[in-house]
């Protein structure tokens, strides 16, 4: 497996890519200094304590109080309560473990560590732990014997996944400087007030060549001559330098479009994602889980049946592990592959899918096919979602993926309308809305308005605006001739140069213009669509107006 990675700053942006054998696998973002605050170390006050939840709030100075579990404290013994171990108005150090999102505040955890290149240091608690990425068992138990031997008393380490095949030296060195790092927060601690800030994680790039560059990166590339040469540095620091080649881009498109990884982004946005066979997968997301549904889509198959289903089963498993991985999708997992009568077929599908997951470094437990024949499983939690990362709720479907249809919108129109009429001075109402929701007002024949006034006793107006969104509408009333006014933009005699925009819906001799939204039938132009012509105004009606060709102008 070729893997590279990727580097794009511009403006105040820094993307980073993760790339294995050609595909984007995982993809950072950091668009300011500063934004992220995961891993970040501050002594904070606590400001509740909620017994009923086992948890605290804690004010750790960025505005949203943290959250903080009783679970996550040290030395805390199992019949302790919250209420046993935190009071409101004490101190206590905690580290960001989830960003902030929305209403929420972050969630912080008493039980500190600290990333080193080699080795995670954990400060309050005695544990030592093996990276599960390390499978090899001899280089295991190499590693599980050095680290036990520097561990450092009532201290804890995880050797991380880049310690394979580095030796003893490289470890204490690497635990030198996390000691050294403990020592500097202990001691800003113990002299500020809280809440304050007593350590921050080293920028993006920094940090996923800390946690990436391992001896399988063949490459890295930038595509800004001042990340160029910090990268430099840090491999050279890092003690690889001469095997992995820093190259700096020059291209004329933008780094991530070169190799294709704009392609892969945009494709993990999507809630339909094809196959190579012709199968599709369905990602909907809900606030409990996410589902993810296999269709067969196009794909057909040659032989039977049980081929085409197994087919498209084997490669939708492998895409859902690329997916998960990429849009870094967490908590409980639920597929709906399609039904396999053979419990061969679904024990491969199965193996297939642990398979394709044991290339993830994020936790995924696989928990089986359940009665239903639902496979589930669980990603842990580790970073915000591709998805929140990237996009924002849609300002008119508020993220539900649908809007209102124009016949819904037109009601609402219909109502708001025959509301205002009811004003005894009200003489006349003028709509201003969407040209289809308008259309839908109308009616075929002017019948729903036509229906309108007689409901309401009142003459009516609607204009199409066509820079009007679908569900954005503007009702105005008052005295007749205000609102007539406001009503038709042309008069009858008026002479007007425009394009000819269309042929009209129901006579194709004539065409069509628009003046602020509203419609101009222009008689005999039909065949003049695309080009300039001056018009007269003949007639005006109450939701168009009709105009003769004076001549066309010339191009």
């Amino acid at each position: 497996m070729q893997r590279k990675i990727v580097i794009s700053s511009l403006l105040n942006q820094v993307q980073v890519g993760i790339v294995e054998d050609g595909r984007l696998v995982e993809f950072y973002l950091e668009r300011t200094l500063g934004e992220r605050s995961v891993g970040n170390i501050y002594k904070g006050r606590v400001e509740n304590v909620l017994p009923g939840m086992a948890a605290a709030f804690v004010d750790i100075g960025v505005g949203k109080n943290a959250f903080l579990y009783v679970a996550d404290l040290p030395d805390r013994t199992k019949d302790q309560s919250v209420e046993d171990v935190l009071r409101v108005g004490e101190s206590i150090v905690v580290q960001v473990a989830k960003e902030s999102l929305g209403s929420k505040g972050p969630r912080v955890t008493a039980n500190i560590t600290l990333p080193g290149r080699y080795l995670v240091l954990l400060p309050l608690e005695e544990h030592l732990g093996i990276s599960r990425q390390i499978v090899d068992e001899e280089e295991r138990e190499r590693l599980r014997a050095m680290a036990q031997e520097i561990r450092p008393s009532q201290m804890g380490l995880i050797v991380r996944t880049v310690a394979q095949g580095c030796s003893q030296e490289e470890l204490d060195h690497d635990l030198h400087l996390l000691l050294s790092e403990w020592k500097r927060i202990s001691s800003k601690g113990k002299k500020g007030s809280a809440p304050t800030l007593l350590y921050q994680d080293h920028d993006l790039v920094h940090r996923v060549l800390r946690d990436y560059l391992t001896m399988d990166v063949t490459k890295i590339i930038v595509d800004r001559p001042e990340f160029y040469k910090k990268v430099l540095d840090w491999v050279e620091a890092f003690g690889i330098r001469s095997q992995v080649m820093v190259e700096q881009y020059e291209g004329k498109v933008s780094l991530f479009d070169y190799f294709g990884l704009t392609k892969d982004l945009e494709r993990a946005q999507k809630r339909r994602v094809w196959l190579d066979c012709g199968g599709y997968l369905v990602f909907d997301q809900t606030e409990a889980l996410m589902s993810i549904d296999v269709n067969t889509g196009k794909y057909v198959g040659t032989n039977n049946i049980g081929d085409t289903v197994l087919k498209t089963n084997l490669q939708a498993a492998q895409e859902i592990a690329y997916q998960l991985r990429l849009r870094n999708i967490g908590g409980i997992i639920i597929i709906d592959f399609i039904d396999m009568q053979d419990e061969e077929d679904r024990d491969l599908v199965l193996q297939h899918l642990e398979k394709a997951l044991a290339q993830d470094k994020t936790k995924t437990y696989v928990l089986g096919f359940t009665q239903l024949g639902l496979v589930e499983l669980t990603r842990k939690k580790t970073k915000k979602v591709l998805s929140e990362v990237l996009d924002t709720v849609c300002p008119m479907c508020d993220g539900k993926g649908k809007v209102p249809s124009d016949e819904t919108i037109a009601f609402r129109v219909a109502q708001q309308v025959y509301y205002s009429a009811l004003e005894s001075d009200i003489e006349a109402v003028l709509v201003k809305c969407h040209p289809a929701v308008g259309a839908q007002l109308i009616g075929p024949g002017a019948a729903n308005l036509d229906d309108l006034e007689k409901e309401t006793g009142k003459t009516i107006y609607v204009r199409g605006i066509d820079n009007y969104e679908r569900d954005c509408f503007q009702v105005i009333s008052g005295k007749e001739d205000r609102i007539k006014a406001q009503a038709y933009p042309v008069s009858v005699g008026d002479r007007i140069t425009a394009v000819i925009e269309g042929v009209h819906a129901h006579n194709d001799e004539n065409g069509i213009v628009r003046v602020d939204g509203f419609v101009i039938d222009c008689s005999q132009c039909g065949n003049l669509v695309g080009k300039t012509v001056q018009l007269e105004i003949t007639d005006v009606q109450r939701t168009y107006a009709v105009a003769r060709l004076i001549k066309e102008e010339k191009s």
